[in-house]
């Protein structure tokens, strides 16, 4: 399934994309014959209720394709008819790695890292497909770069989870695209890594969470990212360093996973602040990430207030 959160007639909805229509899972679980129950009230929720809470989505969306399309009034939408918001709107964390892809650590000269570099965005900077990217005023950052990612989504919680047991934890993927103020992030030495990462905007991702059953094998996938219809990021996830169960089990070590949370996995070469010349994001910008399997994340640049 494409699951996604999306805002309709002044509502929010849990949704899910099937063909070109954005289906409102909980109006769909009313078409079906048995007594129909409440899909969930939000995707984190219906993460958190695992396997029956999944198969309840599945038979709404059955029942969308079963019916006749005078039935589908409030329940399919057109992309025009919507707000896409992020998948999951309300985290409670953001996990986000660096310097995860061999390529980027060829462009910058240095060693492939042995140990994650973990970081965190906050949830307050999250946005969805369609929705714009707000450059802060230019007395706070001058150089906001751009950084495609695959990231992935928590869907049973855990603690010291065992690497064979990883994709067990994983309830799917979408597109993040970590856009970073690298004048924020390097100052001070270097240790502003969450500041420079965590600005309003700074975290777009969307527009669907792919279940896991779609995506067997998460390190098989382009990855890009174009301005303006220039490519400046081009790469595969298999070269990602860690990969999504190393990650999922590395970081239940320290870290309690719970369903909805968010990992991103870094991002691979042809960032702005590496360029010759450089290239940050400027008002009127247009950015599209693109993951094979998931779609496009696609968002307008615009300047921010103050």
């Amino acid at each position: 399934m494409k699951l996604a959160t999306f805002s309709a007639a002044g509502r929010t909805r849990l949704g899910a994309l099937r063909g070109d229509r954005w289906i409102d899972l909980n109006a769909a679980a009313q078409l079906a014959a048995d007594a129909p129950q409440t899909v969930a009230d939000s995707l984190r929720e219906l993460l958190a209720g695992g396997e029956p809470a999944l198969a309840r989505a599945a038979a709404a969306l059955a029942a969308v394709d079963a019916a006749d399309p005078p039935a589908l009034a409030g329940v399919a939408f057109r992309r025009d008819e919507i707000t896409l918001l992020p998948p999951i709107p309300d985290p409670s964390k953001i996990l986000a790695i660096g310097q995860n892809y061999r390529d980027p650590c060829a462009e910058q000269n240095v060693p492939v890292p042995e140990a994650l570099a973990l970081f965190a965005k906050y949830p307050s900077a999250l946005v969805g497909d369609g929705q714009p990217i707000r450059l802060p005023p230019v007395a706070l950052t001058q150089q906001v770069d751009y950084e495609a990612e695959l990231a992935f989504v928590i869907g049973r919680g855990g603690c010291n989870i065992p690497l064979d047991e990883a994709y067990e934890h994983v309830a799917g993927y979408t597109i993040c695209h970590d856009v970073s103020a690298r004048d924020v992030q390097f100052g001070d030495g270097g240790k502003q890594w969450v500041h420079g990462k965590s600005f309003d905007t700074f975290c777009p991702l969307g527009p669907v969470l792919v279940t896991r059953d779609e995506l067997p094998d998460p390190h098989t996938l382009d990855i890009s990212l174009e301005i303006n219809g220039e490519c400046l990021q081009r790469s595969n996830t298999h070269n990602l360093v860690f990969t999504v169960p190393f990650l999922v089990s590395e970081l239940s070590r320290s870290l309690t996973l719970c369903p909805g949370d968010i990992v991103t996995t870094g991002t691979p070469g042809g960032v702005g602040f590496f360029r010759q010349p450089q290239r940050f994001l400027r008002p009127g910008d247009e950015v599209i990430v693109r993951i094979a399997g998931i779609g496009e994340l696609r968002n307008p640049v615009i300047a921010g207030c103050g």
